[in-house]
């Protein structure tokens, strides 16, 4: 039996960040994973074709490199080969019609562009991002620190005795509005609102849900600043930073380990681990999970020898997972040629999408049990600039549709008839994937005469290939208010510590959310 510090249970984002932080405390750390490799979310592979390299989920990188973490680890990676490739235009729409935008990271380049699309729009958004900027060490202090802390408690002080108590009360009830009423307010042009309306999603909301106009402008400040860059030769070249940072720290990296269940030792702590292999592990200072709340209470804590508290089993009793998520790789004989602009082709994410409306419509319907008629679909072309990922003169194209429903239930434009059972297949999966390709055929000259090969993931295939993914859910549950904050993931809960000492639960499902941050890794480990 292995002794540790802490052992973490988990490989993705959150659970490398906080290996790397205890490591670099001189803390020996056990980081185990059931998959083969670590990364969670963050893995790349020559899934369609020899010399196409594809992220397979996730890809985006600019939560990562404006994170605490990253501040703090950065320089550590980059000795161990990381690398980062960005494009001067991280995002861009394209509606039906041709109609189009593109963020560049040169503010008086949008500014003149927005203008063009609607009178003031550009100067509208130069304030909007200048006001966010006088508000964003506030922001960024909630969203990525200890919400239950001194720290926090000092800093809503601060704000309070700045503001005044009706100016904090203005600022939150601001904070909470939701981007429909924001985007329709502060802009004229349909396809400016277009632009951004699709953020929304990518934050586990709805353009309906509050607070979503807050992570609209958390969104367009980061992206204008830091870009949508993406990690040079694939996101697995981030992973093996970290594998490489942490074994020279001394910690250990176990692979292809399914954690069993945690042990309970004398005093009723968390002393170690069992895996299905039998193998046990043990941790004089403590265990972190990474995983689902399901997962962790449901299955890891099964066999422990005291009763799950009410106020974890109402919590896991009412615990909702939110949309699924959809990827479509595409390997191309050459780079994608759009209609409407030769300058699509050198945005990192285009979004494509009717605007606003059709946003909400796709949501709606996913979250309804549908196959959007309409999805909104994230088109990737990393290759565009990372000329690694592709072999020469080829093409390479990430889809994410961020609006797939997790239980099928019919077919919003009624043409594609779903499993009786509600679960999906090989069949529904791909029809689905037909209906996103003819959106693709009517903006790309000759895209399927280009087409090299098409690897498509359901959001159960997503599930397979990470149990933490529910129903292929890429955020950890729900992103609603009610289930944020100081609720994530239950109404009780504090920061990242749970009710059997020594246990410690971080990742997407706990504050401050999902994203490639490693914000609760960073959190957990800065504070042990």
């Amino acid at each position: 039996m292995s002794v540790h510090d802490h052992i973490i249970i988990g490989g993705g984002i959150n659970g490398l960040v906080a290996a790397a932080m205890l490591g670099r405390k001189g803390r020996k750390v056990l980081l185990v994973d059931r998959n083969d490799s670590l990364g969670g979310c963050l893995r790349t592979e020559e899934i369609t074709a020899p010399g196409f390299r594809h992220d397979v989920m996730a890809t985006t990188m600019v939560l990562f490199i404006t994170s605490p973490a990253f501040a703090a680890l950065g320089g550590d990676l980059a000795a161990r080969g990381l690398e980062f490739c960005h494009s001067p235009t991280p995002t861009g729409v394209l509606q039906p019609d041709g109609r189009n935008a593109v963020l560049s990271m040169d503010r008086a380049r949008n500014i003149a562009q927005f203008n063009s699309l609607g009178a003031g729009d550009g100067d509208r958004f130069d304030a909007e991002m200048n006001r966010f900027g006088g508000n964003a060490g506030f922001v960024f202090g909630l969203l990525g620190g200890h919400l239950w802390s001194s720290a926090t408690l000092k800093l809503l002080a601060k704000q309070t005795w700045q503001r005044g108590i009706k100016g904090m009360a203005a600022f939150f009830g601001e904070a909470l509005a939701p981007a429909r009423g924001y985007l329709e307010t502060r802009y004229q042009s349909e396809t400016m609102r277009a632009l951004w309306a699709p953020w929304a999603l990518h934050c586990g909301l709805s353009p309906e849900a509050a607070y979503s106009a807050e992570m609209t402008r958390v969104i367009g400040f980061a992206i204008e600043a830091a870009g949508c860059p993406i990690v040079k030769g694939g996101a697995e070249n981030l992973v093996k930073a970290f594998e490489k940072l942490i074994r020279d720290q001394g910690g250990e990296i176990v692979t292809g380990a399914d954690v069993d269940e945690i042990i309970a030792g004398a005093k009723g702590s968390a002393s170690g681990i069992r895996l299905a292999d039998g193998r046990s592990f043990t941790a004089s200072r403590g265990v972190i999970a990474s995983v689902a709340p399901h997962q962790l209470y449901g299955r890891l804590l099964r066999n422990w020898p005291t009763a799950l508290p009410e106020t974890v089993t109402q919590g896991l009793s009412s615990y909702r997972y939110g949309k699924g998520n959809m990827q479509i790789h595409y390997a191309l004989k050459e780079p994608a040629r759009w209609h409407a602009s030769p300058e699509l082709a050198k945005v990192a994410l285009l979004h494509l999408t009717p605007g606003l409306d059709g946003v909400s419509r796709s949501a709606n319907e996913a979250e309804r049990g549908l196959l959007p008629a309409e999805p909104t679909i994230c088109v990737g072309q990393p290759a565009s600039f990372d000329p690694s990922r592709a072999p020469d003169g080829a093409g390479l194209l990430w889809l994410q549709i961020p609006d797939a429903p997790r239980i099928l239930k019919g077919d919003a434009a009624g043409l594609i008839d779903t499993p009786a059972d509600g679960q999906w297949d090989e069949a529904t999966r791909e029809a689905f994937a037909e209906r996103i390709e003819a959106v693709l055929c009517r903006h790309i000259a000759g895209f399927r005469n280009i087409i090299v090969k098409r690897r498509t993931y359901s959001p159960a295939d997503l599930e397979a290939m990470n149990i933490n993914l529910v129903g292929g859910d890429p955020y950890g549950g729900f992103c609603g208010l009610d289930q944020f904050f100081i609720w994530r993931p239950f109404k009780n809960s504090h920061n990242h510590g749970t009710h059997i000492p020594g246990l410690y639960h971080i990742g997407a499902s706990t504050h401050p959310g999902p994203g490639l941050g490693g914000g609760s890794g960073y959190l957990l480990a800065s504070s042990l």
